[in-house]
């Protein structure tokens, strides 16, 4: 249900409406930034690459203490509920991002995003307490089914509203977007609850130890798992492809705004259809992994992941936007959710708290270079084209990374 609640960010803000809108708040010259002497023009699509950058490296930095706090005082679910209300509520505030505060708007959803990345940070560390080794791939592959259902009906309320602006009393479908924001705010809240009421794991050295102490126990972490080849190797496989799942996700609606000229109701459109399409793709991908083994469904979400940057580099029509967003729909939860269920199959017993904290935490930092790098690429040769096309390092490393992991053994010491 969580999944269910939080999904309404991803798809509103992340993903479809508050891009396309955040593109009409910049002027056409681009957002003139000046910082203590410092003063520069970005284009909408760079300055949205390093707003999610900068939320990202907020919550990589922010992690490590905040959970050796919440281990100290036993206060995991109440800090998963602080980020998911102050999420929530800067969601509910770009209501008020109206024309020409393209700036307030950056600095909310920086707020809103890393309220809803570092809610997840706590929320990925109750998997292995919720289920057992063999159920790992089936629960994961069903949380995000469900986010993707109740993302998609948030996603069509809101597509409703901006559709049919002016039957509802909307000024503009401007107007319309910010309500959506408002309701994607309250949407996020109030799905929250069930998990808030309902989930509650008894506080023990085991549940609590899921986020390292500070950076010097992240470091220490990392130590530990050098122990563990296959390990690590398939966590430096999935900080690359990760990265690239990611700022796929972050910038494609801009990039059919500002590089295709299509319109808020097509890119609308497509996301809904991405959202329906996504929960069955979820369910297949999970039960690929049951049957052909985890690693052999990443390779397969991977080497389409490739062939989607590479075929969006060439593209110009609606329609192909809608052919890859369909791809795109079919691999994408799969890819993520098989992806935490193989790494929580690779971890020795007794290690499963501190070792998904790293792999949250570790996430997070990773997730800095792909939108910082989409926005450099953009700001330097002014192409988003080929900031799309550079994405296939990501995965084409994560893919050989992966390679080299063996999944015979799953505590194999160095």
């Amino acid at each position: 249900m969580y999944d269910w609640a939080n999904s309404a960010f991803a798809t509103v803000i992340l993903s479809a409406v508050l891009p396309v809108y955040f593109v009409a708040l910049v002027p056409e010259e681009g957002a003139r930034i000046s910082f203590l002497g410092f003063s520069r023009t970005f284009r909408a699509s760079a300055l949205w690459g390093y707003a999610v950058s900068c939320s990202m490296m907020i919550v990589a930095l922010t992690s490590p203490y905040l959970g050796n706090l919440a281990d100290r005082l036993s206060m995991h679910r109440r800090f998963l509920f602080a980020y998911c209300f102050i999420g929530a509520l800067a969601t509910a505030c770009l209501f008020f991002a109206t024309p020409g505060k393209y700036i307030f708007a950056s600095l909310l959803f920086i707020i809103a995003n890393v309220g809803f990345a570092g809610s997840n940070v706590f929320y990925n560390a109750f998997l292995p307490k919720l289920a057992a080794s063999y159920e790992l791939d089936r629960l994961s592959s069903r949380g995000f089914a469900f986010g993707y259902i109740g993302g998609g009906i948030a996603l069509l309320l809101v597509f409703g509203m901006i559709q049919g602006y002016s039957f509802l009393g909307f000024a503009d479908k401007g107007a319309a977007s910010r309500a959506g924001f408002l309701l994607t705010g309250f949407w996020w809240l109030l799905f929250a609850v069930p998990t808030y009421l309902y989930v509650r794991i008894p506080a023990g050295p085991v549940a609590t130890a899921a986020l390292p102490r500070g950076i010097r126990g992240y470091i220490g972490i990392f130590a530990e798992i050098k122990k563990y080849p296959s390990l690590l190797l398939f966590l430096l496989a999935f900080l690359f492809y990760n990265d690239g799942i990611q700022t796929i996700i972050l910038v494609a609606a801009i990039f059919a705004r500002e590089e295709l000229g299509l319109s808020q109701g097509t890119i609308l459109s497509c996301y809904l259809m991405i959202q329906f399409v996504a929960m069955p793709g979820t369910l297949l991908f999970g039960r690929l992994a049951e049957a052909y083994g985890a690693k052999r469904a990443i390779y397969l979400a991977l080497f389409l992941f490739i062939l989607v940057s590479i075929y969006a580099y060439f593209m110009n029509n609606a329609w192909e936007f809608w052919l890859l967003g369909f791809v795109i729909a079919i691999i994408l939860g799969g890819s993520q959710a098989v992806s935490r269920s193989f790494f929580s199959s690779l971890i020795p017993a007794g290690k499963h708290a501190e070792f998904f904290g790293f792999y949250a935490i570790s996430a997070k930092f990773a997730s800095v270079f792909g939108p910082l790098v989409f926005a450099l690429i953009i700001d330097i040769t002014g192409s988003a084209r080929l900031s799309i096309l550079a994405l296939t390092f990501f995965f084409i490393t994560g893919m050989v990374l992966l390679t080299r992991v063996k999944t015979d053994t799953k505590a194999s010491i160095k």
